[in-house]
């Protein structure tokens, strides 16, 4: 009798062993690469994040601070993550492996899931440092993104643009959104360079503090730039405190990228459950409203994945 109890004690401690190693075989990860805390890539993040974790089975899913854009693509490259946001050209230049913007290599592993929003350049000043243009940046305190982030490739885009240099200023900081404006704040930057959505938390911050001017990037400039990424757009007047006119800027697309180590299953269901949940997606920020099924694969810069490519023939998006 004992050695039957024995035998039996045997078979279920083997088949639970069974049943966990099958489980945890079943459990998939999800790392989300999102960027700052003040931008708009972060709550974005969590909530795709939150959106994975309930409506796929066995996964869990995280959202990491980043210093967004390129690095961003650089981590999916290395499998350090399985969804990340970031700037077209961003992706465009990590695609064609452009050193100078930050990819030592061509990061070939890269693989589209969908668009998203537009990131609107919004150049932000103290109303009293006299800054009313772009020219006017010439000899001023400047922060322009972390170094090489997509918001500081934005940065030398546009200036190039506009005829001006790094040199020209007075002072370049290469910070986040928030670090930047509690300078702002303290006097110690004149104004800040930040490529984000519409209504960007850490702006909203700054113009409640300070009185704040918002200098426009003229349609001309935003030609010159020569990147059909970069598009004219209007900040529209009391997006931010004491902003009482539209203001022209420049916008450029945000996509959803992934890579080609992702099973085709899971960017199929990552694609469905965020085109299932866009309600929860546009309760995280007012720029994630921007979010169409219909624009998903419009100027997608890389391959679409094969999973994500499954969902939009389901759809009638894609043939």
């Amino acid at each position: 009798m004992r050695l039957v109890k024995k035998f039996t004690l045997a078979l279920s401690l083997g088949a639970a062993i069974v049943s966990s190693a099958a489980l945890a075989q079943q459990q998939q990860f999800i790392n989300v690469l999102t960027g700052g805390q003040s931008g708009v890539y972060y709550p974005l993040g969590v909530s795709l994040s939150q959106i994975f974790g309930k409506a796929i089975p066995n996964v869990r899913s995280t959202a990491q601070v980043t210093k967004a854009s390129a690095e961003n693509l650089n981590l999916l490259q290395a499998g350090r993550g399985e969804l990340a946001l970031a700037l077209a050209d961003s992706v465009s230049d990590a695609w064609k492996g452009d050193e100078e913007a930050g990819f030592k290599t061509k990061l070939d592993k890269l693989r589209g899931i969908s668009g998203t929003y537009n990131n609107y350049i919004q150049i932000v000043a103290n109303a009293d440092s006299g800054i009313k243009t772009l020219a006017d940046l010439k000899g001023k305190r400047v922060s322009v993104g972390a170094a090489k982030s997509g918001t500081e490739l934005n940065a030398r885009a546009i200036f190039k643009a506009a005829g001006l240099t790094y040199a020209d200023m007075a002072k370049v900081e290469y910070l986040a959104f928030g670090e930047s404006v509690e300078l702002m704040k303290n006097r110690q930057l004149d104004a800040t360079l930040q490529s984000a959505g519409l209504g960007v938390a850490s702006i909203r911050d700054l113009a409640t503090a300070v009185k704040i001017v918002v200098i426009p990037v003229p349609a001309d400039v935003v030609a010159k730039v020569g990147d059909a990424a970069y598009q004219a757009a209007m900040i529209p007047a009391n997006t931010y405190t004491g902003q009482t006119a539209d203001i022209a800027t420049a916008a450029i697309p945000n996509f959803l990228i992934t890579h080609a180590g992702v099973s085709d299953e899971l960017a199929y269901q990552m694609t469905k459950s965020m085109y299932e949940n866009l309600d929860t997606l546009y309760a995280s920020h007012n720029a994630a409203k921007a979010i169409k099924r219909e624009n998903a694969i419009k100027g997608m810069p890389v391959p679409l994945h094969p999973g994500a490519e499954r969902y939009y023939k389901e759809v009638g998006l894609a043939k």
